[in-house]
């Protein structure tokens, strides 16, 4: 069992590596504050383990059965990334024109007030629209399950270890980007960041609209 673990852990932290759609958005909302940042990491990872847990249960499997059920939900998905990454660069260039807080008082709030609520939920939704991630969890989870180990509560327990694992590492990225405040919390440096993140997420949305 150790082992497993220890293989798991390993392929949890590639997996998390990678870039995607996730990581932007989280980098993104940790512009805002670290709190914004975080609550999205917390969104992410709520995602994650919902579609954990519909593995288990072998929901997934009928999202992979249905060609008509996955597209759908891929056109869904592609609508809420495009519609993310526009957001972001309609906020550069409302911040190129309004300009930016203080890196002293992005640090002790939000900018302003809900926005880490919707981080949590900008988060949850990207990751609970991407069916790519629900098959992706369907396949990847039963491959750590042990010979012989009761299936259901040994992936529910994967599950959960894979989000708490992928909470501590996207935090990394939350305390990365608030140890850079200062730098980031130029208007320029920031507003190009806030460009780039939503011409990435834009571009990812166009990708999954296309795929089959």
């Amino acid at each position: 069992m150790t082992h497993t673990l220890l293989a798991f852990i390993g392929a949890c932290t590639l997996i998390a590596a990678s870039p995607g759609p996730s990581s932007v958005l989280i980098i993104r909302h940790s512009l805002q504050s670290r709190r914004s940042g975080f609550l999205a990491v917390l969104g992410n990872e709520t995602g994650v383990f919902i579609w954990g847990l519909a593995a288990a249960f072998g929901l997934t499997g009928l999202l992979a059965a249905s060609e008509l059920a996955y597209d759908i939900m891929r056109i869904v998905g592609a609508v809420v990334l495009v519609g993310f990454g526009v957001q972001a660069i309609r906020a550069a260039r409302r911040d190129g024109l309004t300009g930016f807080a203080t890196a002293k008082e992005e640090a002790t709030a939000d900018p302003e007030p809900g926005t880490g609520r919707r981080a949590y939920r900008a988060a949850l939704t990207l990751n609970l629209a991407n069916p790519k991630a629900a098959v992706f969890a369907m396949s990847f989870l039963p491959q750590f399950v042990p010979r012989g180990a009761p299936q259901l509560p040994t992936m529910v327990a994967l599950a959960a270890i894979w989000a708490v694992y992928e909470i501590g590492y996207y935090s990394l990225y939350v305390w990365f980007v608030g140890r850079m405040r200062t730098v980031l919390s130029r208007a320029k440096v920031r507003r190009r960041l806030e460009q780039t993140s939503g011409g990435v997420m834009v571009a990812l949305g166009i990708r999954m609209a296309v795929e089959s």
